[in-house]
């Protein structure tokens, strides 16, 4: 077989199977965690055969592989936009505001990536030390740059990136305790808007030049 021969590109049919697989995994992942989590059980809340998954992905790693990688593509998307060119605190602000509504809208996301990252992220650590990195320090020189000239406040760079994050996501990993302590009166759709706009006070107010 020639090695040099491109991958055929996939079928509409298989793209939108590998999409059910996936998302089903996700499920399963998510509430069981990858030790717990088995071919038979995404299998059944896909809706299909095992053999017939195992014909799209030979193991449970691949899957898990496959959804890690389209989680961090999701996850860095909103890092990715951070701008030099913009306003700082425009830009930090909606920062703050985009990891939010990815808290409010891809809770089971992040579930999987916070019981990855507990065991140590031994399947994603590539990841992690690679593309995370490479792209937190990018922004980290964009942060530090924006300090140079005044605009805003010094401060750790790396360690504001990751005060957002813990903030941030802490409505996506900790949802139900977040719901119970505000009440029925509070605990509505209407707590990300209000975790915007206090998370949006805290980092600014902190940010400010001086």
């Amino acid at each position: 077989m020639n090695m040099d021969t491109p991958a055929r590109p996939r079928t509409r049919i298989q793209s939108e199977k590998r999409y059910i697989i996936l998302e089903a995994a996700l499920e399963i992942f998510s509430a069981n965690g990858f030790r717990g989590a088995t071919i038979d059980q995404i299998a059944d809340a896909a809706g299909m055969s095992k053999p017939n998954l195992l014909y799209y992905f030979r193991r449970k790693e691949d899957i898990h592989e496959a959804l890690m990688q389209r989680l961090l593509d999701t996850w860095l998307a909103p890092l990715r936009e951070l701008d030099d060119v913009g306003d700082p605190m425009t830009e930090l602000r909606s920062y703050i505001r985009r990891k939010l509504e990815m808290a409010r809208d891809y809770p089971r996301e992040s579930r999987l990536f916070a019981n990855e990252i507990l065991q140590g992220a031994p399947r994603i650590m590539p990841l992690i030390e690679g593309e995370l990195k490479t792209l937190v320090d990018e922004k980290a020189s964009i942060i530090r740059g924006w300090m140079r000239t005044g605009k805003i406040t010094q401060t750790d760079p790396h360690h504001l990136i990751f005060s957002i994050w813990a903030t941030t996501q802490h409505y996506a990993d900790f949802d139900t305790q977040v719901r119970a302590v505000l009440g029925p009166d509070r605990g509505s759709d209407g707590r990300f808007e209000d975790a915007a706009r206090f998370l949006e006070s805290l980092f600014m107010n902190g940010l400010m030049p001086r």
